[in-house]
């Protein structure tokens, strides 16, 4: 496959896909990784790292034409490629684009993926490897911008259901599931569906919901709603105003290492509730609709109901409404109501009933599941 890889400044996308290459060098693939960053560089030796941005627009056109000229020459014929860019930029010259049609439409990519991470962790990354002074607000913004821009360029390449969000991952990170985009066509998409704010301090309930997001993680490309999720730092965030805090320190994720907690500006957290609220509403759905089936879990809570989110119900309500196989995973004693089974495909009581039958329709690809 040949793929385009997106997403704003300060995701380390060069890393991370580093990695995915690496992942399909163990699995007996051969990945071809440009970076066009790092190619516009070398035709401009004269500029120092971390100011190309900088650059007058007409110089910075000029080579990143002449870096995409290389790329198609260079990636001629071969099996599995990822181009390594971004749709747009937001920078001192305002808002513009990072790429041009004709060169797009001469390398012909059969998939084009917005990568996207917890946006005070882009932030971070942003603060320390550039002098661009950025809030929150802007990278949330920027962040909206970079998903549309990258959609509608797979629309006008004319393949728009080849187009993927996909996070970096919280803590695990999905070098996998990109692995799998690129090089296991044949995998089935999933989105995997649960509960997450109210069931946020239920510790045994959590390990029932990691357990299965774990399970469909190794059978299936799945685009896990938890690997971006920033509705835990407003809440932290809202937490920390009322009891007089400037400042909210978070869990960096894999972020250097995981091993120093950030500390995020309580105002500019909540300067941008509304854009998470609205985001995460987008986000999912997107999700839902680039998946081929939603996979959701209602666990048992401890006062014996069902735990059931008004997202969840949305969730499975989207994804019928647009033609996708509904699974449920019931884990109450009661059965669901009609408006859960009269839209599921079919329903589970257990993720290990649910699995089985998956084998069973011959869901599973014929390759190891891990990766061969």
């Amino acid at each position: 496959m040949r793929a385009i890889v997106t997403g704003q400044v300060g995701m380390d996308k060069k890393e991370y896909l580093q990695k995915v290459v690496d992942f399909a060098g163990g699995q007996g693939e051969t990945v071809q990784l440009f970076n066009v960053g790092d190619m516009m560089y070398a035709e401009a030796p004269d500029v120092r790292p971390g100011r190309i941005l900088d650059l007058p627009l007409a110089r910075l056109k000029s080579l990143r034409r002449a870096a995409m000229k290389d790329i198609i020459r260079s990636s001629e014929g071969q099996k599995n490629v990822i181009v390594n860019t971004h749709a747009t930029f937001r920078w001192r010259h305002g808002l513009f684009s990072a790429f041009d049609f004709d060169q797009l439409h001469e390398f012909k990519p059969d998939v084009i993926i917005c990568l996207l991470d917890n946006i005070e962790v882009v932030h971070a990354r942003l603060t320390r490897d550039h002098s661009l002074d950025a809030t929150l607000k802007d990278l949330m913004v920027w962040r909206e911008e970079e998903i549309m821009a990258s959609e509608l360029v797979a629309q006008a390449l004319g393949i728009p259901n080849q187009f993927y969000v996909l996070s970096r991952g919280r803590h695990e990170d999905t070098t996998q599931t990109a692995f799998r985009l690129v090089c296991r066509p044949e995998f089935r998409k999933v989105y995997p569906s649960f509960p997450m704010t109210h069931v946020e301090k239920l510790p045994e309930v959590l390990k029932v919901i990691d357990a299965f997001r774990d399970e469909l993680a190794k059978r299936f490309v799945a685009f896990d709603p938890g690997d971006v999720d920033e509705k835990i730092l407003l809440d932290r965030a809202i937490e920390a105003a009322r009891e007089g805090e400037d400042f909210v320190e978070v869990h960096p994720g894999s972020f250097m290492g995981g091993k120093q907690m950030l500390r995020v500006p309580v105002r500019q957290v909540l300067d941008i509730a509304g854009d998470v609220d609205g985001q995460i509403y987008a986000r999912d759905f997107q999700m839902v609709r680039q998946s081929d089936m939603i996979v959701s879990l209602v666990p048992l809570l401890p006062d014996g109901s069902p735990g059931l989110s008004s997202g969840v119900e949305r969730e499975l309500q989207h994804a019928f409404d647009h033609g996708r196989e509904v699974y449920v995973v019931w884990h109450p004693q009661k059965n669901p109501s009609p408006f859960i089974t009269e839209t599921a495909t079919k329903w589970f009581r257990s993720v290990e009933e649910a699995l089985a039958h998956f084998e069973q329709a011959g869901m599973f690809p014929t390759t190891n599941l891990f990766g061969h």
